[in-house]
């Protein structure tokens, strides 16, 4: 390429300047010795030792060439670190837009530079990508398989270029092609594979693993539409598609070569042995689609395989097309395809419930066979079983990936011919489980007639899961006391309102009669045909009809199967995700469960990682913290954070912080017109709530404090609002999922609120309040850093852990909340009077919702006139009836403010005073940031996964040489 002159243009916003003016041109004839192919080529060198060693020779850069010393076990390697310079990139990004182009050749506009841009760094990417891959290969050591159905992964480009220390050289080079990064970096769609916090952490588990150089990999789903686009109109939320594929993502590399059968229905067969194999049935196929996870400063690039599924090209009929019948024609490939259409169908409608189960087998199924098939590979010619659990470990995010228990062992049993009893100790010493919420819909119950259908051989392993678990219990409690047995079995068996198998019966109406029986040595042996048989009957009925009194079931009460405790039975491991949320699971939720196995529980509060969450998305702050703790060295070890203390009273320091949190804000302030039309002030105090909306995260207590706060105005003149309030830009964003009636009507008087309060010429700047359309990390990344005050005001009890309230506290902003989830860690590293607490406390809430369902709880007066004051219509023609009415009665669906929002609301209005007052100490309230920032040390994913892999997956850091 000697010689190669590059002349390019980046299509600005100005449509009417000519494309001239943003022409930009260098020469690059010194600088090319050979194409951007050739500069990343691997060359495979011996070293004395005769290892081999993967290197990356640039040739690029010989007259820039400096020593790059790289200890490899003692020895120097003599290989330059490729470190592209800007004129390679810029040839790269050349190369990337002529010749793996998604746009007509014409032009080089904003979306077709990020494209380009994107595959670029994919480019290099891929070489530690694959020198990653080969490594874990050759080294066979044990390597953590992390499944969950959400990743929210964000953007990817302007972290991807961050981990690799490339941020300066894209920018220059992007800035030769006439282009600037931070635009570019605006094209590219956030990935729609998730929603909430459950994704978000499973993405930050994912830098942190790459980051400490652990071997691991994600699996998910691939959605092509994801859960949906939110549009916030006149009339609240609406959903739309995502259409985050529709221009192609750069970052992902079909497999074509790796799929996997996965079948639904069909039925079970016996062979003459006794085998069993699940037969006929609806057939798909799951495709790979492999996504890299750079580590920060490391070679280290893991991979987050992701499936799609579809059918062969024979399953579209020809026949049915030819002749008119189209919807027939196409009706396996659309089956087959809509299983990874959108993330969380309505699950409402049989075909809702049936889908969702589908896309949770396809990613266990999938994944765990693949899974299977690399153990084989790497074992070589001699496999041994009983060392799965030594080479793997599967942690299910939450239990949407609970029928990986029963996949596994059918796996083991069916296709590998191991015993039921060796599957099930291989499979309990492999698969882990992680709780991430006490709430009884995300604890996951389904129908038993659909598993069945669905699933026959694997409801026939959760039958012979259930009754090990049976005699688990009686070996524990004994026969003594049926009660006691009823009621454990009652709270813990998988299969919810079923009779007992009639071998445990027999067993129970032998210990009747025969007291002194060991009912040890009775349970210890069971196998796959000791399965119930129903035609054995007791000759003792006397005895028979006391034992079934005790045990009956409820006919009129459905049968199902209980996902989370087939989780708890199944695996080694169940942890919580906050100190206080495992507590709960300990003596509440599983209970149980702990009294029977207590070394099973633990806990592993979340954590964030500290690349994307502020070294990337809040630069200013970055420096800042670098030029004060004396190192950059935080960004991987956050513990340096707590240096920020001793100069948390620094006036010098106190300034920097001050005005690179005031650039951030008029951040915010140009983006909120962006996307809202509303234009707000940079003294105003941003108090953010942003998360998914539900009633238990209380954005309706938020509301209905702003309104309070809008009614004192109004009753004042403008001298009393200005010495009683300090002005606020209330802002709120998150997703109300479809189905879910309440959260979207919460959105709605959100919208209405706003619309009025931020029309009302008598209050001006004092208060405004602005719904964020469509949040998503992207969103998060700008309101995050120029937050001055963030709402973490679940009802105590029901938050698991929460992460965003990490990303706050790590960027500078002051929380208020309730004592739930990690606030109470949060609160404990900041300081008590860097935190705004209100509320009731976890242990209180079962008592108050008794005093309520009594009739005993007296509403604060102030609640009782917010309340009012909505149905006046001040807000609109809109009827605020059903939303008001749940927080009024005492009993009763969808009434008696089951979230405590009337009990919480005094303490938090008085809170909100107290948060006034502060705030007008802009000394104090500085110093508060920095103690958030310097407190929010402990709260880093890397923390969080060195537990995982010390406690739980029982992995090693693998650096590769």
């Amino acid at each position: 390429m000697a010689g190669l002159r590059l002349s390019w243009t980046c299509a600005h916003s100005n449509p009417e300047s000519s494309r001239s003016k943003f022409f930009s041109r260098f020469s690059a004839e010194s600088s090319f010795r050979c194409t951007w192919t050739r500069l990343l080529l691997f060359r495979t060198s011996v070293s004395s030792s005769a290892r081999r060693k993967l290197c990356i020779r640039n040739v690029a850069n010989d007259q820039q060439k400096e020593m790059k010393e790289r200890v490899n076990g003692g020895v120097v390697d003599d290989c330059d670190t490729f470190f592209p310079d800007s004129e390679s990139i810029a040839a790269s990004i050349k190369y990337h837009s002529e010749f793996t182009p998604s746009f007509s050749p014409e032009g080089f506009g904003l979306s077709k530079a990020f494209y380009a841009t994107a595959e670029s760094v994919r480019d290099l990417l891929i070489i530690n990508w694959n020198a990653t891959y080969n490594y874990y290969e050759k080294m066979n050591v044990k390597q953590a398989y992390y499944l969950s159905m959400e990743f929210l992964q964000g953007r990817a480009l302007l972290n991807a270029i961050g981990n690799l220390e490339l941020s300066g050289a894209y920018a220059d080079a992007l800035r030769m092609l006439g282009c600037n990064l931070e635009e570019v970096a605006q094209q590219e769609s956030d990935a729609a594979l998730g929603n909430g916090g459950l994704g978000r952490l499973a993405s930050c588990f994912l830098d942190s693993l790459a980051t400490l150089n652990y071997p691991a990999w994600g699996y998910g789903l691939r959605y092509k539409y994801g859960l949906f686009k939110q549009l916030i109109t006149k009339d609240g939320q609406e959903e739309v598609a995502e259409n985050w594929l529709e221009m192609g993502n750069p970052w992902e590399i079909p497999r074509n070569d790796i799929s996997y059968p996965v079948k639904f229905y069909g039925e079970v067969i016996s062979g003459a042995d006794g085998s069993k194999q699940w037969v006929g049935g609806e057939n798909v196929t799951a495709v790979a689609y492999d996504v890299p996870i750079p580590g920060y400063k490391t070679k280290t690039t893991i991979n987050l395989r992701l499936w799609s599924t579809k059918v062969a090209p024979e399953e579209f009929d020809l026949n049915s097309f030819n002749v008119g019948d189209h919807a027939n024609a196409y009706a396996a490939i659309k089956k087959a395809e809509k299983i990874c259409y959108v993330l969380y169908p309505g699950d409402e409608s049989l075909e809702g419930k049936t889908l969702r189960l589908k896309q949770q087998y396809t990613l266990c199924s999938a994944s765990l066979q693949d899974i299977v098939a690399r153990f084989e590979r790497r074992s070589g010619e001699s496999v041994d079983w009983e060392n799965f659990p030594e080479k793997v470990a599967v942690q299910m995010n939450d239990t949407h990936p609970t029928l990986c228990i029963p996949e596994l062992i059918r796996i083991l049993m069916d296709v590998k011919g191991l015993s039921w009893k060796e599957a099930w100790n291989i499979t309990q010493r492999t698969v882990a489980y992680t709780n991430h919420t006490v709430l009884p819909e995300a604890l996951e119950k389904w129908s038993f007639p659909l598993m069945q259908e669905l699933f026959p051989r694997h409801v026939q392993i959760i039958e012979m899961i259930d009754k090990e678990l049976i005699h688990s219990i009686i070996a524990q409690y004994g026969t003594k006391d049926l009660e006691l047995l009823q009621q454990k079995l009652k709270q813990m068996r998988i299969l919810e309102n079923f009779e007992l198998p009639d071998s445990v019966m027999e067993l129970l109406v032998k210990s009747a009669e025969e007291p002194a029986v060991d009912l040890v040595e009775e349970a210890e042996s069971i196998d796959e045909e000791s399965l119930p048989d129903k035609e054995d009957e007791s000759e003792d009925k006397v005895t028979v009809n006391k034992v079934d009194a005790s045990f009956k079931v409820d006919p009129k009460h459905p049968r199902m199967i209980r996902m989370a405790n087939l989780s708890v039975v199944g695996g080694h491991a169940v942890n919580g995700v906050a100190e206080i949320h495992s507590e709960i699971v300990r003596t509440e939720v599983f209970n149980d469960f702990y009294e029977l196995w207590p070394e099973k529980f633990q806990n592993k509060t979340n954590g964030v990682t500290p690349r994307r969450w502020i070294r990337f998305c809040n630069p200013d702050l970055s420096k800042i913290i670098t030029k004060w703790t004396g190192t950059e060295h935080w960004v991987t070890d956050t513990e340096k954070l707590a240096i920020l203390r001793k100069f948390a009273d620094n006036e010098d320091l106190q300034s920097m912080w001050k005005e690179a949190r005031r650039r951030n804000k008029l951040k915010v302030i140009s983006f909120l017109e962006e996307k809202t039309g509303y234009l707000v002030s940079p003294d105003a105090m941003f108090d953010v709530q942003i998360k998914r909306i539900h009633e238990y995260k209380r954005q309706l207590l938020n509301i209905l404090g702003v309104v309070y706060r809008y009614k004192q105005m109004k009753a004042m003149t403008l001298e009393e609002r200005e010495a009683k309030f300090v002005p606020r830009v209330c802002i709120f964003g998150g997703k109300a999922f479809s189905t879910y009636v309440q959260a979207k009507r919460i959105v709605k008087f959100i919208v209405d609120v706003g619309a009025t309060v931020n029309n009302d010429s008598d209050i001006g700047d004092l208060l405004k309040v602005v719904f964020v359309p469509d949040y998503n990390v992207s969103v998060a990344e700008v309101l995050i850093p120029g937050s001055d005050l963030s709402q973490h005001i679940s009802t105590a009890g029901m938050e698991a852990s929460g992460t965003s309230n990490m990303k706050f506290a790590m960027n500078g902003c002051i929380l208020i909340g309730t004592l739930d989830g990690a606030n109470v860690e949060i609160r404990e590293e900041v300081g008590e009077d860097n935190f705004f607490l209100f509320g009731a406390r976890a242990h209180e809430i079962a008592g108050l919702r008794k005093e309520r369902a009594e009739g005993k709880f007296v509403p604060d007066p102030r609640f009782e006139e917010v309340k009012d004051f909505v149905r006046s219509g001040v807000f609109g023609p809109h009827n605020y009836e059903e939303l008001m009415g749940s927080l009024e009665g005492n009993e009763g669906f969808g009434r008696a403010d089951y979230f405590l929002v009337g009990k919480d609301f005094p303490s938090y209005i008085e809170c909100q005073e107290r948060v006034d007052e502060a705030y007008r100490d802009q000394k104090r309230w500085t110093k508060m940031s920095i103690l958030n920032t310097a407190g929010s040390y402990k709260f880093s994913s890397d923390r969080t996964i060195h537990e995982y892999a010390r406690d739980i997956w029982k992995i090693s850091p693998l650096l590769l040489s």
